[in-house]
C-alpha cells in the first residue's frame, strides 16, 4: 500500500484541531481506560478464586468486595474507553477503519460479547446475593472469558492496522476477494499477554488502596481482614510483576521492523521502571501509603500509552512514510472549547460529587448525612448537566434551522 493511497483514505474534512491534542488526549484517556480494565480483569479473577475457597471467610469477603468493584469498573471502562477509540479514529482513520472492515464480524461482535459478559456478571452477582459462597462459579467464568475475548478483539484490530502492506493479501487471498470480515488476520501474543498480565500488579495496588481506605473507616475494621488484604496484595504484586516483566521483555524482543528501534526508547525504560516501582511499593511499602499505589499504576499506564503511540508512529511513518502530523487542519475553536468544557466541567463536577459522596458514605457508620460542601457539589452537578443538555438542544435547533 503506497503513501498516496493511504493519504487519499483520510477524511476530506481534515482535523478540527492540532493532531498533537488528539494524540495527548488519546494517551491520557487510554491510560484511564486500561486501568479500569485491569481492575475488572484482576478483580474478577480474584473474585473467582475467592468463590472457590469455600469456607474461608476472608476470601469470601474479598471475593464479594472485588465483585462489586468489577461491576462498576466495567461501566467506567466502557465510558472512558470511547474517548481513546475516537481519538485513534481521528488521526489514524485510514488504518483503523480498514482493520475493522477486514475483521468486521469480530468488530461488530465486540459489542454483543461485551454485553453478554456484563449481563453474566450481573446475573452472577444476583446469585451471590441469594446463595452466598454456595453460588456456582459458571456465570463468573463466562463473564471473565467474554471480557478477555473482547479485549483480544481490540488487540487484533490495533495490530492489523499497523500492516498496510498485508491488507490486500488479507482481503483477496490468492486473488479471490473475501469480503466476509470473518477472519482474524494478525495478533501479537506477547503484547496482548503483557497488557493482560498487568491486571495482577494493578489489582494488587488497588487492594492496598482499599485496605488503607477500610483502615480509616469509622468504628474501625477487622485487623485480621486488613492483614489478609496486605498479604494477598503483596503476593499478587510480586508474582504478577515478574510475569509482566518477562512478557514485556519478550514483546520488546519480538518487535517487527521498523518498530524494533522503539525497544530502546525512553518510553520502554519508563514502562519497565514504573512497573518495578509499582511492585516494590506494593511489596515493601507500608500499608499507610496504599493510596500511592494507584498513582504509580496510572503513571505506568501513561508510559505504556506513550509507548504504544511510539510503536504506532514507528510502524506507519518508518514503514510507509505516513505522518499524521501533516494532516490538514481546519481549526474549529467552538468544538475544541466545548470538548474541554464538557470534559473538565460537565464531567469534573459530577465526578467530584460522586467520588466525594461515596468516599464519605463508605467510611461512615450508620446513616450518612452529606456535608454542606458535598450537598453543594450535588446541586452544581445538576445545574451543569442541565445547562449542557439545554445547550445541546439549542445548538441542534440552530443547525437544523440554519440560524
Amino acid at each position: 500500500m503506497d503513501l498516496a493511497t493511504l493519504e487519499a483514505l483520510r477524511s476530506p474534512v481534515g482535523l478540527p484541531s492540532h493532531p498533537v491534542i488528539f494524540l495527548v488526549l488519546g494517551v491520557l484517556t487510554w491510560a484511564l481506560h486500561i486501568l479500569a480494565v485491569h481492575a475488572v480483569v484482576g478483580g474478577l479473577a480474584l473474585s473467582l478464586l475467592g468463590l472457590l475457597k469455600r469456607g474461608n471467610d476472608l476470601w469470601q469477603r474479598l471475593s464479594a468486595m472485588l465483585l462489586n468493584h468489577a461491576k462498576v469498573g466495567v461501566s467506567i471502562a466502557i465510558v472512558i474507553g470511547v474517548a481513546p477509540l475516537l481519538f485513534v479514529q481521528v488521526i489514524y482513520d485510514p488504518f483503523w477503519y480498514v482493520s475493522n472492515v477486514l475483521s468486521a464480524r469480530w468488530a461488530m461482535g465486540f459489542i454483543v460479547l461485551l454485553l453478554l459478559g456484563y449481563y453474566a456478571l450481573w446475573l452472577h452477582s444476583g446469585q451471590v446475593s441469594k446463595h452466598g459462597e454456595k453460588t456456582s462459579p459458571s456465570l463468573l467464568i463466562v463473564s471473565l472469558a467474554l471480557i478477555l475475548v473482547v479485549g483480544f478483539i481490540m488487540h487484533v484490530l490495533s495490530v492489523q492496522m499497523l500492516s498496510p502492506d498485508k491488507w490486500m493479501s488479507w482481503y483477496a487471498p490468492g486473488g479471490h476477494i473475501d469480503a466476509s470480515g470473518s477472519k482474524i488476520h494478525d495478533f501479537h501474543l506477547a503484547r496482548w499477554g503483557f497488557i493482560l498480565s498487568l491486571a495482577l500488579p494493578v489489582t494488587a495496588a488497588w487492594i492496598m488502596a482499599c485496605r488503607q481506605y477500610l483502615a480509616g473507616k469509622e468504628g474501625g475494621e477487622d485487623q485480621r481482614y486488613l492483614d489478609f488484604l496486605s498479604e494477598v496484595a503483596r503476593k499478587l504484586a510480586l508474582s504478577g510483576g515478574l510475569l509482566s516483566l518477562a512478557l514485556f521483555a519478550v514483546w520488546m524482543a519480538t518487535l517487527p521492523a521498523p518498530q524494533a528501534q522503539v525497544a530502546l526508547s525512553p518510553w520502554t525504560a519508563a514502562v519497565a521502571a514504573t512497573l518495578v516501582l509499582l511492585v516494590l511499593f506494593t511489596w515493601k511499602g507500608p500499608e499507610k501509603s496504599g493510596y500511592y499505589m494507584p498513582v504509580v499504576a496510572l503513571i505506568m499506564a501513561l508510559a505504556l500509552g506513550a509507548l504504544r503511540e511510539a510503536l504506532r508512529y514507528a510502524a506507519l511513518y518508518g514503514g510507509f512514510g505516513y505522518d499524521f502530523m501533516n494532516y490538514e487542519i481546519f481549526m474549529d475553536w467552538y468544538s475544541t472549547i466545548l470538548f474541554f468544557a464538557t470534559f473538565l466541567i460537565v464531567g469534573g463536577i459530577p465526578l467530584a460529587f460522586m467520588i466525594s459522596l461515596s468516599w464519605q458514605a463508605g467510611r461512615s457508620k450508620g446513616i450518612y448525612t452529606a456535608s454542606p460542601l458535598i450537598a453543594k457539589l450535588g446541586a452544581a452537578s445538576v445545574v451543569v448537566t442541565g445547562l449542557w443538555v439545554l445547550h445541546y438542544f439549542i445548538m441542534g435547533a440552530l443547525v437544523q434551522w440554519k440560524l
